[in-house]
């Protein structure tokens, strides 16, 4: 259906409720489609449109409670948000099936980002990077005073790089952002430091802004799996050949890493963090050695079992942002109980190693699609129209012919209420 316009001035001067109607009135939505967007749910109108631009709602993803965690010796609920059937399950039965080993054990560096200064036209660029270099005193000073408040936290600079990349001079700063993401500390002492850069080098300055591949800022996660608690030999060396794939095969890693990142995304979801920042690092991160390969490394111990490793950047932050502003964000945090962004980085990387063990024994075993599908059967219900107790029972119906299909959900719920 073509629209009338898409032209309507002043749009973002309105109100979410304003904006809602003009928008029905352009698209011919509903009086229903129209009630629907005007409930808000868990966060009310004036907060979501201090979010985001031209907001007319907002979209509720379920949210979960992942069980059975130990990190670092510590009980731990995780809160997950995801649309995908099977994510938070998966990560319940991996986390159950390590408890007797300890759970996860993890590790963190220090939570340093790199803000990325571009110089171009430099006319000697080896001799200004060791000019550069010379300068590092200055240049801290000058990034520090942009941002007290970070440096009374036991932040801010902590030391300086700069390379020669093709006929660019490119320096990066790298800057200790304690308890934030820290994208915005970094891109105002980016901004603050460029013109001395410039001078200095004899250049002139272009791009001033993080990056995203926050590989100084790394969290490690590592557990052990029985032979007793995952079914015995064969099931192990099966997962330890398709661990072996993904990291030898760039189409099977990209599915294989993606299913890391269901988790991984689902609590810095949870918690307001910013999903696209950590999957950029991640996806870079497993680029790192040349080729795209697996972000987790999996082995036999000496005594036969199972041990996972993962390693990521990890860039989330408790202040500023979603977390502070979205309630759900503040009640999640609640529940994991976490004052530092560390531990919160901590956690998320021991959920994403607990969600690739479980596609890996399911792949190695009964297959993908069994357990996944089970749960997704609910979905095709919905999506064939059952409600209420309905659900439920067209689900049971689909897992027990083994056909998980819209068509076959529409023909039996029709059969359901001819009853």
């Amino acid at each position: 259906m073509a629209h009338s316009t898409s032209r309507i001035a002043g749009f973002y001067q309105l109100s979410p409720q304003e904006r809602l109607a003009q928008v029905a009135e352009i698209t011919g939505l509903d009086d229903t489609g129209v009630a629907h967007f005007t409930n808000m749910g868990n966060i009310d109108p004036e907060t979501a449109d201090s979010m985001i631009e031209n907001v007319i709602g907002t979209l509720n993803i379920p949210l979960g409670i992942a069980t059975n965690l130990i990190i670092d010796g510590e009980e731990q609920l995780v809160p997950m948000a995801t649309e995908e059937s099977s994510v938070v399950a998966a990560v319940c039965n991996a986390a159950r099936q390590c408890r007797e080993s300890g759970g996860f054990v993890t590790d963190a560096s220090a939570p340093v980002m790199i803000a990325q200064v571009q110089l171009v036209e430099v006319p000697n660029p080896e001799f200004a990077r060791l000019k550069l270099l010379e300068a590092r005193e200055r240049i801290r000073q000058i990034c520090d005073a942009t941002d007290p408040v970070l440096l009374k936290h036991g932040g801010g600079f902590r030391d300086l790089e700069v390379r020669v990349l093709d006929d660019m001079l490119i320096v990066h700063l790298l800057v200790d952002v304690r308890d934030a993401m820290g994208a915005n500390a970094v891109n105002s002492m980016a901004e603050a430091v460029a013109p001395s850069l410039a001078e200095w080098s004899g250049g002139k300055s272009r791009l001033r802004i993080l990056s995203n591949l926050a590989d100084r800022r790394l969290v490690r996660a590592r557990a052990t799996w029985r032979l007793d608690q995952i079914g015995g030999k064969e099931v192990r060396d099966g997962m330890l050949s398709a661990y072996r794939f993904a990291d030898l095969d760039p189409y099977r890693a990209a599915t294989h890493n993606k299913g890391i990142m269901n988790g991984v995304s689902a609590v810095v979801l949870a918690t307001g963090n910013d999903t696209r920042a950590v999957e950029a690092g991640a996806h870079a991160f497993a680029a790192c050695t040349g080729r795209y390969r697996s972000l987790t490394h999996w082995e036999m111990d000496s005594e036969g079992n199972l041990t996972g490793t993962l390693e990521l950047p990890m860039p989330v932050g408790l202040i500023g942002g979603a977390t502070r502003a979205h309630p759900t964000a503040r009640y999640c945090l609640e529940i994991l109980g976490v004052t530092q962004a560390e531990r919160l980085a901590r956690i998320i990387v021991a959920v994403g190693l607990a969600q690739n063990f479980a596609a890996l024994k399911a792949l190695a075993t009964t297959g993908i699609q069994k357990g996944h599908m089970a749960l997704h059967a609910k979905n095709i219900a919905l999506m064939a129209g059952a409600k209420g107790d309905e659900v439920a029972i067209i689900a049971d119906l689909l897992v027990q012919k083994g056909s998980v299909r819209v068509d076959v959900a529409e023909s039996e719920l029709a059969k359901l209420r001819q009853r």
